[in-house]
């Protein structure tokens, strides 16, 4: 199964430039989307199954009960679309709409994009040989570059699978922004299922990014390791932590990493030098949670109208369908 590449690399995506920017920023800072390298997506593949990690759960619950109910409301009369999903992973979800829509004989084509190729190319792999028959078009790219590549593909209608709580990792005003150029690259009619965490007890939010076993601690502090091997850089591992909070009155889950002492970081493709003092942090990745209240301004903002929503048994976690307005 051939991979289509938009860019070279995933330095190509703007690593490089990226840290050297966000290492240079008070407090420093360094973007979850480089997380993902193979190291990184194995790792999120354990989170992903530990007890405390409730997402992945909620959400598979919620498309195992709602699969048929979706698949109207995607082809309501049975016309053909183009199932794209913006950020891929394992596919691990998506497999049980893609189980259902070809057992209904359902006519679509599948487009998973990742900014992990070797994600990408194992949930290719796994496809073509579960499926042989399915279409899928697998895109190697960032999110803001599948959003332009869609708008110039057919004219089948688009339903895009945006899962996971993928959108927490979005600060408010971005998340408005990347929706505009989501509503912005898709026709009236055009579909968005997305994934929101929805706001609970503090503790268990908090639990799912400390996990007792520490894969999460691994998780983050690999990112660090993935500077050395891509950068050049010489992070001693053994001298940061992983730090997560969570806020209920922003609603807002934060990780970290901290400094255990005062040191400098050499970072030899940059030909930077960065120095860390005591305690000072690498802000590392936000997750944000949702209210309902929330969700439908998003909708508002952004030229969508909520179509339906679809919750787990607890109210942990809720799957949402935009449709962009005329």
């Amino acid at each position: 199964m051939a991979v289509h590449r938009n860019t070279t690399s995933e330095v190509a995506f703007g690593m490089a430039d990226d840290v050297r920017y966000g290492l240079q920023q008070t407090p420093k800072r360094l973007s979850s989307q480089f997380f993902y390298d193979a190291v990184g997506s194995h790792l999120f593949q354990q989170i992903m199954h530990l007890p405390e990690y409730y997402l992945t759960r909620s959400e598979y619950e919620i498309l195992d009960n709602h699969k048929a109910d979706l698949l109207r409301h995607f082809a309501p009369d049975q016309q053909p679309f183009e199932l794209v999903e913006l950020g891929a992973g394992d596919g691990l979800k998506t497999k049980i709409l893609l189980r259902h829509f070809l057992d209904e004989q359902t006519s679509f084509s599948y487009v998973p994009i990742d900014i992990s190729e070797d994600a990408l190319i194992d949930l290719a792999t796994s496809l073509q040989k579960q499926w042989p028959t399915l279409n899928i078009q697998p895109q190697h790219d960032e999110y803001f570059h599948a959003l332009e590549w869609l708008s110039g593909t057919s004219d089948k209608r688009k339903v895009v699978l945006f899962l996971g709580s993928n959108i927490g990792n979005f600060s408010p005003e971005a998340a408005v922004g990347f929706y505009q150029q989501l509503s912005d690259s898709l026709r009236p009619g055009d579909l968005v299922l997305t994934g929101f965490d929805l706001q609970k007890h503090p503790a268990v939010i908090l639990a799912a990014y400390n996990d007792r076993q520490g894969v999460t601690r691994a998780f983050n502090l690999n990112l660090l390791h993935r500077l050395n091997e891509e950068l050049d850089a010489n992070f001693n591992l053994a001298m940061f932590d992983h730090y997560p909070t969570y806020c209920p009155e922003t609603g807002e889950a934060r990780s970290y990493l901290v400094s255990q002492k005062k040191q400098t970081v050499h970072i030899g493709a940059l030909d930077l030098d960065v120095v860390f003092d005591y305690g000072e942090v690498i802000h590392t990745e936000i997750s944000r949670k949702f209210t309902p209240k929330q969700i439908q301004e998003l909708a508002d903002a952004t030229g969508f109208s909520v179509n339906a929503t679809f919750t787990d048994c607890k109210g942990y976690f809720v799957d949402v369908i935009f449709e962009k307005k005329a």
